[in-house]
């Protein structure tokens, strides 16, 4: 709770329930013979006696992270789970067939699949394999290039037949503009093309990129988005496609303690495989 805050959000994290959580937190300060932590409206708080021991604490975890790491590393048998994490786009449009291949192939194994586009914690396991579009640091990890994901231009017809179809960078921006709400990933893409704006730009803002996908298809305006996506819905139309935006890199990552798992190596050369041969283009 240290590091979430609240009972709830650590009860779901460790996946235990909030009555059994709250009983082992008891139960140690029982031992300590102090209070851990002070309850107030706006969560759980550490106490002075807690903030002396999470030093500790996390060194404690960081060790048994290892230990379940090199015990599920010696796992031989297929049968069992493979936790995916991906982003919220990358789950929701690219990775269902593959995993329902994966599985059809490989019926032992059980998916579980985590869209987030918050960098999931490979070192103490919040998820097996993760695909990422940023190479991930730490060298614990193993981390492999399968993709670049391109990105265009786009509208959907009924957008355009109510406002024109603009056919340079020039009257692009005097159409309406979806574009991200805090992340400032766009306005970056923006500059790096020379063109200097602020979010008062978009006429429509969303930071969920599942929904903005979805107000681009709903006609809301013009959106940059995955060609790979793009293409498959017939009603939107690629708008100035000599505009070159800089692709997303796709990694595939997992842990380097993991690749003697025999399920999670089936599954990592599965989706190395299938994300490999898309066409991102």
């Amino acid at each position: 709770m240290a590091q979430t805050g609240s009972l709830s959000h650590a009860s779901t994290r460790l996946n235990v329930s909030q009555p059994t959580l709250g009983r082992y937190i008891s139960r140690l300060e029982d031992k300590i013979g102090e209070p851990l932590f002070t309850r107030s409206r706006s969560g759980m708080e550490l106490t002075q006696i807690g903030l002396n021991l999470v030093d500790d604490a996390k060194a404690m975890q960081t060790q048994a992270d290892r230990f379940s790491l090199k015990a599920v590393g010696q796992e031989t048998t297929i049968s069992g789970t493979v936790r995916i994490t991906a982003s919220d786009v990358v789950a929701t449009y690219l990775l269902p067939s593959i995993l329902v291949d994966l599985k059809t192939q490989y019926p032992e194994i059980d998916i579980e699949l985590v869209p987030s586009n918050q960098i999931q914690n490979l070192l103490s396991r919040d998820a097996d394999i993760a695909v990422r579009m940023v190479r991930p640091s730490q060298n614990d990890l193993i981390a492999i290039k399968v993709n670049d994901m391109n990105i265009g231009t786009w509208a959907a017809k009924s957008y355009l037949e109510k406002h024109g179809t603009p056919t340079s960078i020039e009257q692009m921006f005097d159409h309406q503009i979806i574009g991200y709400d805090r992340q400032d990933l766009m306005l970056k893409q923006m500059e790096h093309l020379g063109i200097k704006a602020d979010r008062t730009l978009f006429s429509f803002r969303t930071d969920d990129q599942v929904a903005y996908w979805e107000l681009v298809k709903a006609g809301a305006g013009i959106g940059f988005g995955n060609n790979y996506v793009a293409n498959k819905s017939p009603n939107l139309v690629r708008l100035v496609p000599d505009l070159i935006l800089q692709p997303l890199p796709m990694w595939l990552t997992s842990h380097a303690e993991l690749k003697t798992n025999a399920r999670i190596r089936i599954a990592m050369d599965f989706l190395r495989d299938r994300l490999r041969a898309l066409d991102l283009s």
